[in-house]
């Protein structure tokens, strides 16, 4: 295991003139912790995480990263890298050290001709949706659209589309990235080939990616989606009809999961659709989930793409306090439905979730071996997101989760690597990535042999 740094040096110990130096480096802002947007620049999606950098670069492009890389680099100074802030262990924010903020990088530039996108870190997927879809295009962008780009795409990057068009980064064709010792290097199929493979799914533990270049699909603009919405006394039943149906989908049908509380107070389950084929055959896709049991409402129907991405925003809205558990599950038996449903009834807050994202399809046919993200199975990912708004109540609602995860741990296998919080063990960041996890490590001795980049799952350079 790597020793880490005993002491991370405190803004105040700088000379005024080396800040002052740095800061003049910049082409974006240098904010100290007296500075008025100091407090804002620090606070990110996870209300939990309230950490103090000595420094925050906020960086508008590749050459303010180069420097601020080489400023920490040079004064042995923890770093945390900032994209959309979204990450619930909250990783982008450090105590003491050198925040890199990527927020203000917010260039999209979409080539409908070729289909690709050249997307900058600092930028949303709402935004990334925003550009495609003027063009009838999309890519796999996660199922909240406030998450940010960078975050979702290193670490595999979940989404609507994933068994039509694969994750995230099986759609990423190249990226521009700044390494520990300050490069800044292009990594592709063609160019830096293994360092390529390793920012597909390998999260952030190799450098900053400064731009992303994305394959585009013809997506929309309307789709069908949307919940259709079951009492919780049916919870087993919908649940057991869920399994079996989701285990049969087509590619472009994704059916996913819940257990949640409407706005008004009603605990429900849910099975949440969306239909990426031709739109006259939505209706008899979504038949068989309409015809089932006794919903209490069907909210499905014809949409706009970009409405069904933002479907979860409001469950999911900036500045409250967050805590998970999650794993994969190649079954969903009987026992673990029951864990579910009975822990579900005791749940401490109405704004926890729980959810079941299937994985079928397209993002199941790609070779383990051929990218970082390996957990190539059929299975769901299964999280307990649990959500609240009063500090006090953290330690009850944190001791349900764990409390529920351990009911539930032992069906589970592997994990996806942007789901882990803060708290889980380095064992659960190797279960992440399997049989991959040697290779992360030799990629991690070439490119960052000293850790500086571990505010993140890490991957921990040595003999692996």
């Amino acid at each position: 295991m790597e020793t880490v740094r005993a002491v991370v040096p405190q803004a105040q110990l700088f000379d005024d003139a080396v800040v002052a130096e740095f800061k003049a480096s910049l082409r974006g802002e240098l904010l100290l912790p007296q500075d008025a947007r100091y407090d804002e620049a620090r606070t990110v999606w996870n209300a939990m995480i309230d950490r103090r950098p000595a420094l925050i670069a906020r960086c508008m492009g590749a050459v303010d990263v180069m420097a601020a890389v080489n400023f920490a680099r040079t004064h042995s100074l923890l770093v945390s890298v900032r994209g959309g802030g979204h990450n619930v262990a909250g990783n982008a924010v450090c105590d003491g050290g050198l925040m890199i903020d990527l927020s203000p990088m917010q260039g999209i530039r979409v080539d409908p001709a070729q289909r690709t996108a050249r997307v900058e870190p600092g930028v949303l997927w709402s935004d990334v949706d925003r550009e495609t879809q003027a063009f009838g295009l999309a890519t796999t962008g996660g199922t909240v659209s406030h998450t940010g780009v960078a975050g979702l795409t290193l670490g595999g990057g979940l989404g609507w589309l994933m068994a039509v068009h694969g994750l995230a980064c099986d759609n990423l064709l190249s990226v521009d990235i700044v390494t520990a010792d300050g490069q800044l290097l292009t990594a592709s199929e063609e160019e830096n080939s293994d360092l390529f493979w390793a920012v597909r799914g390998g999260g952030g533990n190799f450098g900053i990616v400064t731009s992303f270049e994305f394959r585009l699909h013809p997506v929309g603009p309307t789709v069908m989606g949307g919940m259709i919405l079951y009492p919780m006394d049916q919870a087993k039943e919908v649940l057991q009809f869920y399994r079996e149906f989701s285990r049969t989908t087509p590619d472009a049908l994704t059916a996913f999961a819940g257990l949640l509380t409407t706005p008004d107070g009603l605990p429900v389950v849910a099975i949440i659709l969306g239909w990426f084929g031709p739109l006259e055959e939505g209706d008899k896709q979504f038949e068989p989930v309409r015809n089932f049991g006794s919903p209490v409402a069907d909210l499905t129907g014809p949409l706009p793409y970009r409405q069904l991405q933002q479907m979860f925003d409001d469950a999911a809205p900036f500045g409250i306090h967050r805590y998970w558990k999650s794993g994969y599950f190649q079954e969903l038996g009987d026992d673990l439905l029951d864990s579910m449903i009975e822990y579900t009834a005791a749940k401490t807050s109405p704004f926890s979730v729980v959810i079941l994202f299937h994985m079928h399809g397209a993002c199941t046919r790609v070779d383990p071996a051929e990218k970082a993200y390996g957990l190539r199975d059929m299975q769901w990912d299964f999280d307990i997101i649990t959500q609240w708004t009063d500090p006090a109540e953290a330690d009850q609602h944190i001791g349900w989760t764990r409390k529920f995860w351990r009911s539930v741990e032992p069906f589970s296998r592997g994990v996806y690597v942007n789901h882990l919080d803060a708290d889980d063990s380095q064992l659960r960041t190797r279960a992440a990535y399997g049989d991959n996890y040697e290779r992360l490590v030799t990629i991690k001795n070439k490119y960052d042999p000293t850790n500086f980049f571990r505010l993140n799952n890490n991957i921990v350079p040595g003999a692996g």
